[in-house]
């Protein structure tokens, strides 16, 4: 079961309330046949109507990368709050642990405090029936003896009623803390669930754009191969070429960052065993709270590439595998990282703020990635746009 479904049905009988992110976008104008065959026979026409073309595919295309940003950053969001969920809940399972040992323990005590009680009711009505196991041994007719063993027997029976009550008053506060934490795993299952939808309704509004861009994306790339007589594979690939640069745009070059401290290079073995397993991946399914066998999302598939060659990052979490790398003292500056470091994408600026995404640098400006649900596993060129300055080194020895 994925982590998505987990985070689901963590808590029964919640409601399913979610909210929709798609943002409400102007009723478009696209160019009809009959105006791009007519701009066909004017050169300033025809221009024109390549310049209108690309700007609607270029604006198609940053209503996708918006959604898809969205998508990432709400998913990140149900990954932090079902850590908190899965946190809760081992705590729950040990309390229970201890509340059914320690019921246990006090029913017993009750047991023998009631055997106790009828015991001492029986030696009224008899005499003292239980004092002559005591009373009926050789040395009986020392009456120091008597009143030693008497005494004996009611300092015995004091214990045990004390250690009665301890032992339920213990049964009583590891129950009472076990009902606590119970109500506090509802109430994150709940935030968890919540999350959980919006993060979906994220991915299924940026699967809706990207599909409803592909449908008019057809229709326009066979456009500008009209106008410019080319194949409309061709204008698709120039298209995203035009969309990756736009993206490289945001963000120029590496974000700049001074060195926290010294971080030993990586064990090249473990990195190399870690690809091996991340491109095994490649062209495999996004999936919010994927973390495999043949589905992903961007912190299912680092945490488990690297869980392939013994290293634990973290959680199923892009800010939990950052903050992991930052309490173990791996950071570097994005300048030093090397193949195999890991790299987020965050939103704020503060050092410890939320990371909505985590990708796999391969070195030469390249990366390995889950990207969102519009896309699959996939090696691209490193955006810059929202990078974090510092990358993590997850085998590095120090």
């Amino acid at each position: 079961m994925t982590r998505a479904l987990i985070g689901v049905f963590t808590v029964s009988g919640l409601v399913l309330t979610g909210l929709a992110v798609a943002p409400a976008f102007a009723v478009p104008n696209y160019p009809s046949a009959a105006e791009v065959a007519a701009a066909k026979r004017n050169v300033a026409s025809k221009r024109a109507m390549i310049v209108r073309l690309e700007r609607i595919i270029a604006e198609l295309a940053a209503e996708a990368a918006a959604l898809g940003r969205t998508a990432l950053i709400k998913g990140e969001t149900f990954n932090q709050a079902q850590d908190e969920v899965d946190v809760i809940t081992v705590r729950v399972n040990s309390l229970q642990s201890q509340a059914d040992a320690a019921n246990a323990a006090a029913e017993q005590a009750r047991d023998q405090l009631g055997k106790i009680a009828s015991q001492m009711q029986k030696d009224g009505a008899t005499g003292g029936t239980s004092m002559n196991l005591f009373l009926n041994s050789g040395d009986a007719k020392d009456l120091l003896y008597q009143l030693g063993a008497q005494e004996k027997v009611a300092q015995q029976s004091d214990v045990i009623y004390r250690r009665s009550i301890e032992q339920q008053q213990y049964a009583q506060s590891v129950t009472d803390e076990l009902n606590v934490a119970k109500k506090e795993l509802a109430a994150k299952a709940a935030i968890a669930k919540a999350a959980f939808v919006e993060a979906q309704n994220a991915a299924t509004a940026v699967q809706n754009k990207v599909n409803d861009n592909n449908r008019l994306n057809r229709t326009f790339y066979a456009q500008l191969a009209s106008l410019r007589n080319t194949a409309a594979d061709l204008e698709r690939q120039r298209a995203e070429g035009l969309a990756a640069e736009a993206r490289q745009n945001a963000g120029k070059t590496l974000p700049i960052a001074p060195e926290l401290y010294e971080v030993g290079p990586p064990n090249a073995a473990k990195v190399e065993g870690m690809f091996e397993f991340a491109k095994a991946q490649l062209g495999e399914r996004y999936v919010l709270g994927g973390r495999g066998p043949d589905v992903w999302d961007c912190s299912g598939i680092t945490k488990e590439a690297y869980a392939s060659v013994g290293v634990y990052i973290g959680t199923h979490s892009a800010t939990n595998q950052f903050r992991n790398m930052a309490f173990a003292k791996k950071l570097i500056p994005l300048n030093q990282a090397v193949s195999g470091d890991l790299m987020w994408y965050s939103e704020v600026s503060a050092f410890d703020g939320d990371k909505y995404h985590v990708v796999l640098y391969m070195g030469g400006g390249m990366m390995l990635e889950a990207p969102n649900p519009a896309r699959t596993v996939r090696i691209v060129p490193l955006r810059y746009g929202e990078l974090f300055p510092y990358a993590g080194r997850p085998t590095a020895t120090r």
